[in-house]
């Protein structure tokens, strides 16, 4: 079965044509991190009209270097939900105007399902269940997932999500947009040691994250050494602040594995590309469990995902009619179509 896919959900474009939810047949991206660069983050009214601007072309090239036309297809998967609205939007109505048009099924698609989809490309002998730690920009969930739409949220940041606590300390540190992507890089030729941060916990929750207090404890640190007129060592506050959030990240995840009795283990989202992580989770898990990891290319947002998602969607069901609307708040564990 082949899906045409469709994401518009923040800042990229993206079309794609997935076979049976595994086999990769293109994966088109249309970037907008350059214009945003001059916002310092990114700012939905641009993101919509460029997703508007883009998407024809995308598509036409999705299907272009996949060998096919609109007729080949099966059916189209759409990101509906969660996201900015105005970019969602896009996606949305193209999706179903297209649908509309060929008489193809549309399947709605949640953003974050996708994301944990990214790993049956990269690793297609994975199957549910299993546990996921979903980090992005905006989002920093522990999934338990029994199938593949079944779904349940067992840990959540409070707060700030770990993408957003990355890019926020580097936006005080003055290092251009996309903030988190380059604090990783400078991150490496720290010293991890130099700076001590706090590890803040959630009492009575103890899967749940909070980095409010964290990246507030990193801006104090930098405004105290600019106050005084002391020189910043970026590299070392940057390696002290990665360490300290991958630490919040990795311990919640594996004691929430030791505790559910889960030995399989999935990370999914932006974050989940962080070099530390990755380490991290590598040396952690090694002999005790199963890991998990996209490839670096997937782990952004790409239609290549959505369309694997959207397999498992149609299969259990999961259609739209005409009337789908965007949705800008979701859980990955519920429908709303």
């Amino acid at each position: 079965m082949k899906i045409l896919a469709i994401e518009s959900s923040c800042d990229e474009t993206a079309a794609a044509v997935v076979e049976d939810g595994r086999n990769v047949l293109s994966n088109i991206i249309a970037s907008q991190v350059e214009e945003h660069k001059l916002y310092g983050g990114v700012v939905p009214e641009i993101a919509s009209r460029r997703h508007a601007e883009a998407i024809v072309g995308v598509v036409n090239e999705a299907l272009k270097t996949a060998n096919c036309t609109v007729d080949d297809v099966d059916a189209i998967a759409v990101t509906y939900a969660p996201g900015l609205i105005g970019a969602l939007l896009v996606g949305v109505n193209f999706a179903k105007g297209l649908s509309l048009a060929t008489g193809k099924p549309l399947i709605p698609t949640h953003h974050l399902r996708s994301h944990i989809a990214s790993n049956y490309i990269s690793h297609k002998e994975l199957k549910p269940p299993f546990l996921c730690l979903v980090v992005s920009g905006g989002h920093s969930h522990i999934v338990e997932v029994k199938d593949y739409t079944d779904m349940r949220v067992i840990g959540r940041t409070r707060d700030d999500a770990a993408g957003e606590a990355f890019d926020k300390a580097a936006r005080a540190m003055g290092i251009p947009y996309p903030g988190g992507v380059e604090l990783d890089k400078i991150a490496e030729n720290g010293d991890d040691t130099a700076f001590p941060m706090p590890r803040p916990r959630v009492d009575g929750s103890p899967y749940d994250f909070s980095f409010s207090g964290l990246k507030t404890a990193v801006i104090n640190l930098i405004h105290n050494r600019q106050q005084k007129g002391e020189d910043i060592p970026v590299a070392d506050v940057c390696a002290s602040y990665r360490k300290a959030v991958v630490g919040l990240l990795v311990d919640n995840f594996l004691q929430a594995a030791d505790d559910l009795g889960y030995t399989t283990l999935v990370t999914a989202g932006g974050v989940s590309a962080n070099s530390l992580l990755r380490r991290e989770l590598e040396k952690r898990c090694k002999g005790k469990y199963q890991l998990f990891m996209p490839e670096k290319p997937l782990c952004g947002d790409n239609g290549a995902m959505v369309g694997a998602q959207g397999y498992y969607e149609y299969l259990a069901g999961h259609v739209a009619k005409s009337d789908l609307n965007a949705v800008a708040t979701l859980p990955i564990s519920e429908d709303k179509y």
